[in-house]
Formats: structure tokens, C-alpha cells, sequence
């Protein structure tokens, strides 16, 4: 199997990691969490058992990603964001039948040192800024920022801010793709071809 695996690194098992993917300096990956295609952990990362990391998944270092976290196809979680599990946790206190999940969409990410309450879905391509605190769901090419975080505009697949036209539609800069908004929410429109 293609996979690159640092000598400082932790693989408990059993787990699966998928073909390509490539675990950094003193990462952890422990039992019975499922790692797709040609991903990247990086350096100093914790995957918790039963987390479910997608394909082409780039973690960067100093995450900890805790069971409950499910990531689609495309995430990227930023330097040292950060995500729960239990919402009232106390140290005298076990709670690990409440833990809830947490899902990330799609292509999301997550900016540097963002902190996800858990229970919540990050729509798919949401962009989160760095530093927020993201304590409530969050659409589909949503932008969000600040703590608590709060929906300051749409972004594009390709990480693009949306200006909308009166007829509710924009294009990305980068890609020439194209969106609605419609009843606050955005959705791509799709070519004829698609």
C-alpha cells in the first residue's frame, strides 16, 4: 500500500487509512477510525476512534479531531482548530455515551485556531474564518467569522467571496462557476453539460 507514515508516528489498530495518504510527526491515529484517499495529516494530530475522515482530507498540525467528527470529501481543517464533543464537560463527570456528532460538509474548511462547538454541520464548501467560534449550524457557502461566529457572506468552491446580482446570481472569479441565492440559501447552477 501507498502510504507514508512518519517513525514518530502512532497507528493504533485496527483502523483504516486509505491508499496515498501521507501522517506526519508525532500524529496519533487511534483504533477503529476510518482515514480515505490521499489525505494529509499533519504534524502533531490526534484522530480519535470512530472518526470518519473523507477523502483527500488535509488536517494540518496541532488538531485534535475527537470521535463524533465526521469530515466529507475535501476538508481542510487549519493550524490548531479546534473541536468538542460533549457540550457540558466536566472532569468528575463521565459522558461519553452523550458525545455528539459533528459534521463537516463537503469541501469545507476551517480556518487556523477556529473552534467548533459540537452537535452542529458545517454545510458543504463553508468557509470558517480563523479564529472563530462556531457555536450553530452553518449553510452550505456560507462565510463566517468572529466569536460567536456569525454569517458575514457566500463563498465560492474555490474559496471566492460572492457578490450577488438583483437577480440573485454570482460568479467565481477563479472558476467562472455560477450560484443562486435563493431564500438564503446558495446553490450551484449547473451547466447543461453537468
Amino acid at each position: 500500500m501507498n502510504i507514508q507514515i512518519h517513525e514518530s508516528a502512532y497507528i493504533d489498530t485496527p483502523c483504516e487509512i486509505g491508499e496515498g495518504t501521507r501522517i506526519w510527526h508525532f500524529s496519533h491515529i487511534m483504533a477503529h477510525c476510518t482515514i480515505g484517499k490521499n489525505c494529509n495529516i499533519g504534524q502533531n494530530v490526534v484522530i480519535s476512534p470512530h472518526v470518519v475522515i473523507g477523502n483527500n482530507v488535509k488536517i494540518q498540525n496541532n488538531v485534535s479531531v475527537y470521535t463524533g467528527v465526521v469530515c466529507e470529501d475535501d476538508v481542510f481543517l487549519g493550524p490548531s482548530c479546534v473541536f468538542t464533543n460533549v457540550i457540558n464537560p466536566r472532569s468528575a463527570v463521565v459522558r461519553k455515551n452523550e458525545y455528539r456528532q459533528t459534521i463537516i460538509r463537503k469541501g469545507a474548511s476551517i480556518g487556523a485556531n477556529a473552534t467548533i462547538v459540537c452537535g452542529i454541520e458545517i454545510g458543504q464548501y463553508a468557509f470558517i474564518g480563523a479564529g472563530a467560534v462556531v457555536t450553530k449550524a452553518v449553510k452550505a457557502y456560507a462565510l463566517v467569522v468572529g466569536n460567536p461566529a456569525r454569517q458575514t457572506g457566500w463563498i465560492s468552491e474555490y474559496g471566492y467571496k460572492l457578490q450577488f446580482d438583483k437577480t440573485g446570481v454570482a460568479s467565481c472569479s477563479e472558476s467562472g462557476k455560477q450560484y443562486r441565492l435563493n431564500e438564503g440559501h446558495v446553490t450551484e447552477i449547473l451547466s447543461s453539460n453537468e
